[in-house]
């Protein structure tokens, strides 16, 4: 299992490349590995305005389908189209393959999610 250094990570699996103001979100290659090939995506829309803790998007797997829940509070300026014709695209690059990127409205939220170090710790347990 790869944990990309330098991102932050949620105890759902979720992981966010911080540039600026902006996150970008994705699922990480535990999640991805857990729920086999991925055949659909439901992304959010363009300028949702999401809360930390909510689902701003749906992974379905051959397996099993999954929420994805939303790191921090924000706007969503810019959804992975790709996937809606490649959803397999997270599991071929679980951390290339982003979902959504949301302009944040509250940066401290970012010091209550796990650095790369914390998370591997974290799947290590489960």
């Amino acid at each position: 299992m790869k944990v990309e250094k330098g991102y932050l990570y949620t105890k759902d699996h979720e992981w966010v490349k911080v540039d600026g103001d902006i996150a970008e979100i994705g699922v990480c290659d535990y999640a991805q590995n857990n729920l086999g090939d991925i055949v659909y995506v439901d992304l959010p829309d363009e300028d949702d305005e999401v809360e930390v803790e909510e689902e701003i998007a749906s992974v379905e797997s051959v397996k099993a389908a999954a929420e994805v829940m939303s790191p921090v509070s924000g706007t969503v300026v810019e959804v992975n189209e790709e996937l809606d014709d490649d959803p397999a695209l997270l599991n071929k690059a679980p951390y290339e393959a982003w979902i959504c990127k949301i302009e944040m409205s509250d940066k401290s939220e970012l010091d209550n999610l796990m650095s790369d170090a914390e998370y591997e710790e974290f799947v290590k347990e489960a």
